[in-house]
């Protein structure tokens, strides 16, 4: 049976906090004055304007209860019903127009229940609106129920006083549907805090810690109203209770938005469109919600997008980043993540960014353990491809992209850049290393540009990676290399290897010569890159200048990837101990710590590339001279020329591959429809940038007359 409590109505709109809840010396206004505190002078209705609000057939349980500004116009406000507290603010002659969408200033047909209305409001058919503050400009019509409850927590998982059931907290429990790795989302979440939360589970003090300060950032008095902020629009829609809407969102169309923070602002414009349901999230600034989508406990950062009936629940994602026509679950995706299609599946998963998953794509299709505690780990770069099926537990390192298949065991890919295929025929696994750079050198540059340039946020608190080079993948490349040291290489240059799926059958590892090959020449890329850019930078006159800011510690420094942002393990294990140890007390303060991080980080990046190009060619710093630096921009021009021929060559077959020409009658109806290569703007900006970067080396070895060694 339904249980109904019956009160006085004279009751409506009062009380809104319980009086065991209320500050000694406070009413039940306090924290709605405090969140409020622009809200201007308000006087009582005067004897004229009540006679005319109850001419225009509205009702107020005590009309002493409703303050008005000095502009108030009661003629603006006609058949509506108000109880409790009221203020609002001045109303004028004009309508407001957005999207073709037109309304008068004024409260109309509506039911407001202990709100605040700021100036120049429109409110047309919101059948029951109760304790909000409404800013200025904002447009509200044809929606159900607008409310706010007195422990209202926007989306924060934290608790109001007088809770004190764990179970009544909000979580996220991403990477894994056993809530092992549940995280307490609050607003302002960063992909870094959410990583590290979930990640260091073996660290209970840590843990601890995350969670003092996340609940330090908010308070747990009852009573807090919610707030539509300025120039909002919300129409023709459902349900929206406990929720926090920043200025200049739109929102139309929606069934239900429960306990959620929709940050949004003039600059950074967020949108909730048809048919969408949220519960229990926080949507980040500049985001995209519309047509069916379904999120449950969820956190989208700033310039996301969710769309066509995707289902995103306990989960985390990334700035930048697209989910449609798809589920998402218990995932922790890291920003530039891409999953355009219908019938793609994503399941308790860290996936680390720049990542694309292709249509049937079923990510974590089972778990091959005894209870649903699987997890899959993706290293940036991720690709699946078409149809791929994918077991709990596997890892890959990064960008290894998974060719069409059912892969029946688990797998741990350990090499970077890699193609692995399911050989249904030999039944066996054939990863061939380094397929990015040898066959698909447009699509690997073109994702790297294409990140840098979708890069919405204005706030860039950390620093994110987009590179492909970077010291994540290069330290990477360097295990390759030590595991193909120990393998014995048949002459067709292929190796049989164990340990990176879980079965018996073969895996092979072909094209291992070319590999290396390939692999050096991309680790002597990066160092030479980076050291051209601080020679730019830092304006470096000659070598010896160069060797005075170039630093080598005796070993390559190991890295994570914290967030989509890079950092040393030291710095990160020194993050920890500044947590643990209270140096760091809020979340504000780990947030300058990554943006600390991010300004060192070319730096730190320039250090890592020499250690690396010493590494690899077995040198001293000493050893390190003129003239070797003159080959090493040689060699890295020549290979410059190589991957900037491979971005055409492998654009260029999709204008040669007979399969794909056979659709167009001619060569004219081709060109017409897919455009000529000479014209590709990508392409193009490759090429300026391979001259350019020609002119700077050449340049450089006449300036700094640099001479080959003897």
């Amino acid at each position: 049976m339904n249980l109904i409590n019956k009160h006085p109505v004279s009751e409506i709109g009062y009380n809104f906090i319980e009086s065991q809840y209320l500050p000694k010396g406070k009413d039940e206004y306090h924290l709605r004055n405090l969140q409020n505190k622009k809200r201007g002078k308000f006087r009582k209705l005067n004897a004229a304007e009540k006679e005319i609000l109850i001419q225009n057939r509205n009702t107020s349980d005590n009309w002493n209860n409703i303050f008005v500004s000095e502009e108030f116009n009661p003629n603006f406000i006609k058949n509506s019903n108000f109880f409790g507290l009221i203020r609002i603010g001045s109303l004028k002659p004009f309508y407001h127009e957005f999207h073709n969408f037109k309304m008068p200033e004024g409260i109309y047909n509506s039911t407001i229940i202990s709100s605040d209305i700021g100036n120049n409001v429109c409110i047309d058919n919101v059948n029951y609106l109760s304790h909000y503050i409404i800013e200025e400009d904002v447009m509200l019509a044809n929606i159900n129920e607008l409310a706010t409850t007195d422990k209202a927590k926007f989306g924060n998982g934290i608790l109001k006083d007088g809770e004190q059931d764990e179970k009544q907290r909000m979580v996220i429990e991403v990477c894994n549907e056993n809530g092992g790795r549940k995280i307490i989302p609050y607003n302002g979440m960063l992909a870094g805090d959410a990583y590290m939360w979930s990640k260091f589970r073996d660290d209970k003090i840590l843990l601890e810690k995350f969670k003092i300060l996340t609940e330090k950032k908010f308070d747990n008095q009852r009573g807090y109203y919610g707030k539509i902020g300025a120039r909002t629009v919300v129409k023709n829609c459902r349900i929206i209770k406990d929720t926090w809407i920043g200025s200049d969102a739109y929102i139309k169309g929606a069934n239900k938005l429960k306990n959620i923070t929709i940050n949004s602002d003039a600059e950074r414009k967020s949108q909730v469109g048809e048919g969408c349901e949220l519960v229990n999230g926080i949507v980040g600034y500049g985001c995209r919600i519309f047509y069916g989508v379904k999120a449950v406990r969820f956190i989208t950062a700033s310039h996301s997008q969710l769309k066509y009936g995707a289902r995103l629940i306990n989960s985390y994602l990334g700035n930048n980043s697209t989910i449609s026509c798809c589920e998402v679950l218990n995932s922790m995706i890291f920003p530039a993540h891409e999953q355009h299609h219908n019938n793609s599946f994503l399941c308790a998963s860290l996936i680390m960014g720049q990542s694309n998953i292709a249509a049937g794509a079923t990510i974590g299709s089972n778990h091959n353990s005894r209870s649903a505690d699987g997890e899959i780990v993706a290293g940036r770069g991720f690709w699946p491809g078409l149809c791929v099926s994918l077991k709990h537990n596997s890892k890959f390192a990064s960008f290894t992209i998974l060719s069409k298949g059912d892969y029946p065991s688990e797998l741990n890919i350990p090499i970077p850049f890699g193609l692995v295929s399911n050989d249904v025929t030999n039944n066996r696994i054939v990863v061939m290393p380094a397929y990015w750079f040898m066959y698909n050198m447009y699509a690997l540059a073109r994702n790297a540009w294409k990140y840098i340039d979708r890069d919405r946020r204005i706030q860039k608190t950390q620093h994110i990676e987009f590179d492909y080079l970077a010291p994540d993948t290069v330290n990477e490349i360097f295990d390759a290399l030590y595991i193909f040291d120990k393998l014995n290489i048949n002459e067709k240059g292929e190796a049989e290897i164990n340990g990176w799926e879980n079965s018996p059958r073969k895996t092979i590892i072909t094209k291992i010569p070319q590999s290396i090959s390939t692999y050096r020449k991309m680790i002597k890329v990066y160092a030479c890159m980076q050291m051209l850019q601080q020679i730019s930078i830092n304006k470096i006159k000659d070598f010896e200048s160069l060797k005075n800011i170039l630093k080598s510690n005796s070993k390559r420094s190991k890295w994570i990837n914290i967030g989509g942002q890079l950092m040393k393990t030291d710095a990160v294990e020194k993050l920890k101990g500044q947590i643990k140890n209270n140096k760091i007390k809020s979340w504000d303060e780990i947030h300058k710590f990554y943006q600390v991080q991010g300004k060192n980080y070319e730096s730190d990046k320039l250090n890592h590339a020499y250690s690396s190009l010493l590494e690899l060619m077995q040198l001293s710093s000493k050893e390190f001279t003129a003239g070797i630096f003159k080959e090493l921009l040689i060699e890295t021009l020549a290979t410059k020329e190589w991957m900037n021929s491979e971005i055409f060559n492998t654009r260029a077959k999709d204008y040669s591959n007979p399969y794909r020409k056979m659709v167009y009658e001619n060569n004219a109806e081709m060109l017409n429809v897919i455009g000529k290569i000479e014209d590709n703007g990508f392409i193009n900006e490759q090429r300026a940038s391979f001259e350019s970067l020609k002119k700077d080396i050449t340049g450089l070895i006449r300036r700094w007359k640099l001479k080959q060694p003897v």
